[in-house]
């Protein structure tokens, strides 16, 4: 039986406040797309079985380069940050795993295991750190990990990654993540050449010790923590590295880690018409890597970006991208943030399922721009909110997320059992 960390009944009590109007906005909304041909339950039962992994490190407290203010009832350790998880994926209903980050997360597999499956939370893409030095490490990552000059410092990247392997294997993940921040700070630190075929031989050499079931997912990055060159700096570099490794490896896409204004959602394309879009970390972003809240700050791009996974689907129906979210909360409750921003990640893909593909496709065929772009807006300024909110409903989960955690209480009943964080300097959770 799953075990809740919100009382149910908070979920029921709050809910009947608000079924009443969900149904009437539910059959309204119902009216409107069965004129347009669309049936709403369908789009909702699509909806309802879409999931997006939770960060282990997004439900604590973010930072900056230059401090870092801890919020009220931070998670300790691990265990902690799985119940955090296991509330959103209670209101939500659309979080079912979590993805873990080597060393930070370091335990005993088998007991997280069972501390998951408390909540029936599962475990997405393991998650390596080699772009900063652990305790007790004997080389250090300052100036590179799976790129370094030094071999021995290579070889211990490498070590990391496949222990990462090992504790997933146990826990049931089907996949690593691999971001480093490898690259170099002033013109001529580093041979390019040279680094980037160090940074191939090393992941040939974790690519041959990837179980057969298994995926590889590498990540481009285009600045920070290097801020003149980075190893993977870019789409296209991602890509060279997932043909270089074979059939298992894909390219990983972070929706921050990219110049402002940059055509994301023709990068999507690009990388599912040739077969090596792995998976996505969803944020949002104003002028770089902010890791801002998904869809806070564009959230017409994040439809975009479904739109084209959409499309892809329908040409591929073994087409099956991973869905992560990756904030860091510098001024929010992390668990709020979580929530809504599953919800905002669901909400662009309801929004997609509505497109018109077949006017589109007439429009695009046609060179008619305005027809095409009004096909796109129609899906888009659609409120499908009671697509969503009715998905989570009959779920067992909360129809006004934001209102029922507060009326739970949940983050005043942490802070009182978990001891309250000094401020610290600067830096992620």
């Amino acid at each position: 039986m799953t075990e809740h960390i919100i009382d149910p009944s908070v979920v029921d009590s709050e809910n009947e406040r608000h079924i009443a109007d969900l149904n009437a906005d539910y059959d309204t909304l119902g009216e409107r797309l069965d004129r347009r041909g669309i049936s709403i339950d369908a789009v909702k039962t699509i909806v309802a079985d879409f999931s997006v992994a939770v960060p282990s490190w997004g439900v604590g407290t973010g930072g900056t380069r230059f401090a870092r203010f801890p919020g009220k009832g931070e998670p300790r350790d691990i265990f902690d940050k799985i119940e955090d998880c296991a509330v959103i994926a209670q209101l939500t209903q659309a979080t079912k795993t979590v993805s873990l980050h080597i060393p930070w997360d370091k335990a005993d597999p088998n007991r997280l295991k069972q501390a998951a499956s408390r909540f029936n939370l599962g475990f997405d893409a393991m998650n390596s750190n080699t772009f900063a030095d652990a305790k007790g490490q004997l080389q250090s990552y300052k100036f590179g990990s799976l790129s370094h000059a030094d071999a021995a410092t290579r070889q211990q990247a490498i070590e990391h990654n496949l222990e990462c392997i090992e504790i997933g294997k146990t826990l049931g993940s089907k996949a690593l993540t691999v971001w480093i921040g490898d690259g170099s700070n002033f013109p001529g630190q580093v041979n390019f050449t040279s680094q980037f075929e160090h940074y191939l031989d090393s992941m040939k050499a974790i690519y041959a010790e990837l179980p057969h079931d298994w995926r590889i997912y590498t990540e481009h990055k285009m600045y920070e923590p290097a801020f003149y060159s980075t190893v993977v700096q870019d789409w296209g570099t991602n890509y060279l590295i997932a043909k270089e490794l074979g059939d298992k490896a894909y390219c990983l896409v972070d929706l921050g880690h990219h110049a402002p204004n940059v055509n994301i959602e023709m990068i999507v394309a690009r990388l599912a018409q040739f077969g090596k879009l792995g998976g996505f970390h969803f944020n949002d972003s104003k002028y770089g890597d902010d890791d801002l809240d998904a869809g806070s700050i564009d959230p017409y791009r994040l439809f975009l970006v479904f739109n084209e996974l959409v499309d892809a689907e329908g040409r591929d129906k073994d087409f099956h991208p991973a869905h992560m979210l990756d904030q860091s909360h510098n001024v929010t409750d992390p668990i709020e943030s979580l929530m809504l921003s599953a919800a905002d990640v669901q909400r662009a893909y309801a929004q997609a399922l509505l497109v018109d593909r077949h006017a589109l496709r007439a429009a695009q065929e046609g060179n008619d721009a305005l027809a095409a772009t009004q096909a796109l807006r129609l899906a888009y300024r659609t409120d499908v909110e009671p697509i969503l909110a009715m998905a989570r409903y009959e779920a067992g989960g909360a129809i006004d997320l934001l209102g029922t955690y507060r009326a739970a209480g949940y983050r005043q009943k942490v802070a009182e059992i978990r001891p309250e964080v000094a401020a610290g300097s600067s830096g992620i959770v």
